[in-house]
């Protein structure tokens, strides 16, 4: 045969084939490359692809080599695609290409390729669902963190509080003077600032100004500052302290469209009952996919990985400089995202669990009759937002982990 594949590593989520392309085929696609190049480049006293192919071969032998090698990695890969029946995620790459005096080619085709699941466990497994119940403590905690974001800043008199929120101008002596200062609002007691100085705002009146010598804590996130003793200035202008509002009837008319503080305590809690019980599931579920994953081992991609990782770090707004360690300390957070989706898309595949087109359309009619508007709109919007795919998938999952749920133990905790 004109091109010879040997398998180096034929298993996992990697191949590796080592390729080997016959002196007699090399020579017929240098001749064929010779051919395009002389109908393309223009030769002193010929005109335009009339000029003798030796002539072209001997000016131009560089370029006719490198598209002669290129057509041949790509016959090589269709023929290694086919005859390996390789279902290639990303495109392979030619390593350690080998261009002989003897004009014999070999070189070594690197390929990812789907992993082919085979799931043997699935059932059997015991996880614990986490409580779902919401106490009468919790309620009143979330409203008066409600409460909380309704409050006002009044100005108050004498020394600051833990609480209250001052506006302060501080200065750090750099080179032994102290130059003009910066002005910020802080809330004392929220770590805001070094504690060394919240002391030092909380010994003072407005319109005082001290200078003080301040250490810098140990734990200081800022390594190069530690320990470091300094002149510090401070000149403390307002202080305001929080008043919340009165929790009644009123403030319920406030936070929306309730008739009574009673009626908003109990919508808060059909709320937060609803979360307690999508976090009890989710748990679960990710418990029950640690199990399925950790009985039914698979390589990954490299390149899927990769994706993955990029994708939180376009989430995260991650800077260019930073994507390298950013990418070390999140790699095992996206190969288990990745593993859990191509479970959930074998799962939902072999069990015949894919959303269809119709499932979308009834998951938007659902939508819409909640929301108290028409489908169509509301499929367009979702449709030119990107998230038809978004409805469809959690239609898929959703259809898997009840498949899941039904073959294995939940337990409530």
């Amino acid at each position: 045969m004109d091109i010879q594949i040997t398998a180096t590593k034929s298993e996992g989520a990697e191949r590796r084939l080592q390729i080997a392309v016959a002196a007699t085929r090399v020579v017929e696609a240098r001749t064929k490359a010779a051919s395009r190049v002389a109908k393309q480049v223009r030769v002193p006293g010929f005109r335009p692809g009339k000029a003798p192919v030796a002539m072209v071969r001997k000016q131009y032998g560089a370029a006719i080599d490198q598209e002669a090698v290129e057509a041949l990695l790509r016959e090589a890969f269709e023929l290694v695609v086919t005859e390996q029946q390789l279902e290639l995620v990303t495109q392979p790459h030619a390593h350690d290409v080998k261009f002989g005096e003897d004009q014999s080619l070999s070189f070594e085709l690197h390929c990812e390729v789907r992993p082919q699941l085979t799931l043997e466990k699935l059932e059997g497994f015991r996880v614990m669902r986490p409580t779902d119940t919401v106490t009468d403590e919790q309620v009143q905690e979330q409203i008066e963190r409600l409460r909380d974001q309704r409050a006002t800043w009044t100005p108050a008199e004498g020394k600051a509080k833990e609480g209250d929120l001052v506006t302060v101008t501080l200065a750090t002596e750099e080179d032994g003077t102290i130059p003009e200062g910066r002005e910020y609002r802080l809330v004392m007691g929220a770590g805001q600032v070094i504690p060394a100085i919240e002391e030092i705002v909380m010994t003072m009146n407005p319109g005082e100004t001290v200078e003080r010598s301040v250490t810098w804590p140990e734990d200081f996130p800022d390594e190069a500052q530690r320990g470091k003793t300094r002149q510090v200035r401070v000149a403390l202008t307002e202080v305001k302290r929080k008043s919340l509002p009165a929790l009644d009837d009123a403030f319920a008319r406030e936070m929306g469209d309730f008739d009574s503080l009673a009626a908003f305590e109990t919508v808060v809690r059909e709320d937060m009952a609803a979360a307690a019980v999508r976090d009890a599931d989710a748990a679960a579920r990710t418990q029950l996919l640690d199990e399925i994953v950790q009985a039914n081992p698979f390589d990954l991609p490299p390149s899927w990985v990769k994706q993955m990782i990029r994708a939180y770090a376009e989430a995260y707004r991650i800077p260019e400089a930073e994507l390298v360690k950013f990418g070390d300390e999140i790699r095992g957070m996206a190969e288990r995202q990745v593993r859990r989706d191509l479970i959930i898309d074998t799962i939902a595949e072999r069990e015949g669990l894919v959303a269809t087109e119709k499932d979308v359309d009834d998951k938007v009619a659902e939508l819409a009759e909640k929301r108290g508007t028409e489908p169509g709109p509301l499929y367009a919007s979702l449709q030119k937002a990107g998230r038809l795919r978004e409805l469809e998938r959690s239609i898929t999952e959703e259809r898997v982990f009840t498949w899941l749920l039904g073959k294995n133990t939940i337990e409530q905790a």
